[in-house]
Formats: C-alpha cells, structure tokens, sequence
C-alpha cells in the first residue's frame, strides 16, 4: 500500500540531461516507467501535478501532459477527474513468490516476560504536557547539538533527585545523559578498555543477553562471579584478578537479593585496594515493598562507581533516556565517546523528562505504580499457594519480578513449553546463567506488565506443571 502523502504535489526524483541527445519527453518517459516496473513508484502511488514536475525540472507544462498522457495510453498510469495521476494496478511488476505463512503463535493468556513495566501505564497526559512545556520554553540555542553530556538542566535535575531519593553523590558536571541502560554499559565499557581493564566481572546469575554480550563487544573478557544470598561473592571476585565489575546493588537481576551492607563495604575496599572500578545497574530502586530503602552504591565511593540509570522501568523502555554518574577521571572519556558515538540524545526529551521531574508529576507517577505493582505482587503469591502451594517465591522485597523455585526433580524447559501450549508464556532462569545450566529448575516470573485478572487465571491453567503434580483427571487444554 502505498504512502498517502499530504499537501498539493509529493516530490519525485526525476533528472533530464539536455546535453545527451536524448529527447527530454523521452528522457522522462523512460525514467518514470523504469521507477513503475522496478517497484519504486507502487501501484496507487501520487505522482506529481504536471504544472509541479515542469517547474521543477524546468520543462513546459505541455511537455509533461504529453508524457502523463502516453504513458496513461500505455497503461502505465490512470488518471480521474478532480483526483491527481497515479501509478495503475496493473502496472506493477509480478510480486515476489511468498514465503510459507508461518504458524501464528497462540494469543497468551498472561505473558510473564520481565523487565517490561505496565505499558499502559505510561502517562501520555503528562509526557504531552512535559513535551509542550519543553517546546514552548526551551531557548533557540537549545536546538543546536550542545554539550554532549546532555542538556544542563536535565544533569542538574537528575543529580538533585538521586541526591535527595538515592543518597548519591551526584554532580551536574559529572553526570552524563545516554540513550538508555545499553548505551550507558557500552560506554562505560570502551572508557574502561581504554583506561586498561581487560577483563570485566558480572553476577552470576545475571544478565548475558545484556551484560556479557556488551562487555565481548567491547572487546574484553566476561568473568562470572557466583551471587548468594547476601549479593555478590566478594571473595570469589577478588580471586579473578579482574579491575573491574557490574553490579546490581539494590535489587540483584535475577535472583532479587539486596547486597548486604558489610559486602557493599567489603567490595567498596576491594574497589580501591585494586584500583578497579564498580559498575552500578541501579536497577529497580524505584519500586520497593516491604523493606527499608537502600541507597546508591555510588554514595559511598564516587571516585569507584559508574552509576547506570534508567527511565525504562519508571516511564517506559521506548523513551531511550538514561543517565550515568561518572567518576571525576573517567567524565572526559566517556563524555567523547558519547560525542562520538551520537553527539547527544535528543534535547527535547530531555528538557521533558526534567519538567516531569519537576513538576512532581514524575513522583506522583512512581507513587501510582508502586501501588499497582505491589497488588500485582499480592495476586501472585496468592494464586501460588493456592494453584502450586509446592512453589517457593524469592525475591519479592522490591522490583515486578520474582523467583519462582520449582520441586526438585522438575525440568525447567519442559515446563516452560508445556506452558506455552496452554497459552502461558514463562521464562527460566537457566537463561540467566552463563553456563546455561538448566538446574537447579527456576522461573523469573515478571508480573509488570500482566493484569491481577490475567495473572490468576495463568497461574491456575499452569498450576499443576509448576507444582509438579499430575493433570487433573479430565482437565484439558486447548491452543487457540
């Protein structure tokens, strides 16, 4: 289909060459039935006003007409009173064979993917507000690419909220604004190569998908190091010999343990006494339940810890804005390789995102859904120890995940397809661990984005297989 175009008369990249010989009716016969029978102009598609393309080209109008004319004699283009020229149907060259249709997957009944926030939650009313706010208010100057750490007035915002909820040590100069979590790894990462590391550890289990797929395409070497559950194993890092670790403090992703405060101390010295650096995935530190809350790690060492945060988990992945506090050596580097890299996220968004803040809008947001996620939570454990009373959860203190602990015996990957064929789509946690080890068999369920309703009835349809107990005699399931 093609695009519908708004205004008197969409362009068209059409050339003559008055020094070639070639008639210049002939030249752009030749060239508008090439762009039909390759496919560039699709059937249906505008063509340009007579009038429009002469002036353009600077031909006489009579000379295009002619042209519309012999190719709508040709079949190559219909014309309609009181409508503009179009490409004709039939004119359009045979469609590529199909592909095979590929099964459709069956509509889930919940979908316990993680890390994904109630999307519907997103406050469009606010953000619209927040953008015109920007828009309206931003100076002239702001549109040009300024300074790659990121609009000032998002820096000093950002800094004074981390100060005030997160107990950071946060500088406007030394904060810089990337386009997400993954930007803000990746770059962290090429500042560390270049300031020497060459290995770097990360929790075990963690994040591959994320963390060590990005530290190999920074060109260095991932090292797991085993997590219990008082967080990371200092002991077991201090023996890599690595100078450098990512950490997720508050809230560990996957298994959900808060880093204990003499191992947050205990890694602190190991930081120092090994002139390595921690990398602090301040993930989840918004949403907090039924513990105290934990400060940032940075606060205790801004000269040791790079900060990664997000608004992905608060807002919505799809605004791309994050931000790192840096430590004072390492702020030049990384804010060139952020110029290099895209010269700066999006001045706009930025401004938005600090008017959000602001405003309070932004905490009346994170107050909204810790309520929501928080009965999320509730329904969950509620449904287990009803469906599958054999299953343990973990990890609930904080955060829309949770650890699922399944009977010994069970196999995580059975589980997870025959959940699928009732329509339940589960995760394992085998796909947290480097070694891809399927035991001992977990879930990380991920109820952000999954309605009370829906998270009831998926875990009675599945109860059975996570409790490991038979089918009920005459119960079935269907796919559809």
């Amino acid at each position: 289909m093609p695009v519908q175009w708004a205004g008197r008369s969409p362009e068209l990249l059409l050339t003559v060459d008055r020094a070639s010989g070639e008639q210049l009716r002939a030249q752009l016969e030749r060239q508008l039935r090439d762009a039909i029978r390759t496919g560039r102009l699709p059937a249906d598609e505008r063509l340009p006003s007579s009038r429009e393309l002469a002036r353009t080209l600077g031909l006489s109008r009579g000379l295009v007409q002619d042209c519309y004319a012999q190719l709508q004699a040709e079949g190559y283009l219909v014309t309609r009173a009181g409508s503009a020229t179009r490409v004709a149907p039939c004119a359009q060259p045979p469609a590529p064979t199909a592909p095979e249709p590929q099964a459709e997957l069956p509509r889930l009944i919940a979908d316990f993917r993680h890390g994904v926030p109630d999307l519907a939650s997103f406050p469009r009313a606010d953000w619209l507000w927040a953008i015109r706010e920007a828009a309206r208010r931003m100076p002239t100057a702001d549109l040009d690419y300024g300074d790659p750490r990121g609009s000032l007035a998002l820096r000093t915002v950002v800094a004074g909220y981390l100060r005030r909820v997160r107990g950071a040590a946060a500088d406007p100069g030394h904060t810089l604004v990337c386009s997400g979590y993954a930007q803000g790894l990746g770059l962290t990462l090429q500042a560390l190569a270049r300031a020497g590391v060459r290995a770097v550890a990360h929790e075990e289990p963690g994040s591959p998908a994320t963390a060590t797929a990005s530290v190999r395409a920074a060109g260095l070497t991932p090292v797991p190091v085993p997590v219990d559950a008082h967080g990371i194993d200092v002991r077991a890092l201090d023996a890599t010999g690595v100078r450098a670790v990512i950490v997720t403090p508050a809230h560990q992703w996957p298994t959900g343990v808060v880093l204990a405060p003499d191992r947050r101390h205990e890694l602190l010295a190991w930081a120092r006494r090994r002139d390595a650096y921690v990398v602090e995935d301040d993930y989840d530190a918004e949403f907090r339940y039924d513990r105290e809350p934990v400060g940032a790690l940075q606060g205790l060492a801004a000269d040791r810890v790079i900060s990664i945060g997000t608004v992905s988990k608060s807002l919505a992945p799809a605004l791309r804005i994050g931000w790192l506090l840096c430590p004072p050596a390492l702020t030049a580097p990384l804010t060139e390789l952020k110029r290099i890299a895209d010269r700066g996220t999006p001045t706009l968004d930025q401004l938005a995102l600090a008017g959000l803040i602001e405003s309070g809008r932004y905490d009346r947001h994170l107050r909204r859904m810790r309520t929501m996620y928080a009965a999320r939570r509730t329904t969950l454990v509620e449904a287990l120890a009803v469906h599958a009373p054999r299953v343990r959860l973990t990890g609930l203190a904080a955060g829309f995940h949770a650890v699922a602990h399944l009977p010994a015996g069970a196999r995580e990957e059975q589980v997870l397809a025959d959940a699928l064929s009732r329509r339940v789509g589960l995760y394992g946690m085998s796909a947290c661990r480097a070694s891809r080890a399927p035991g001992p068999p977990q879930l990380v369920l991920g109820f952000g984005d999954v309605p009370e309703r829906a998270i009831t009835e998926a875990i009675a349809t599945v109860g059975d297989l996570l409790d490991g107990r038979p089918n009920p005699p005459g119960r079935t399931f269907s796919v559809g």
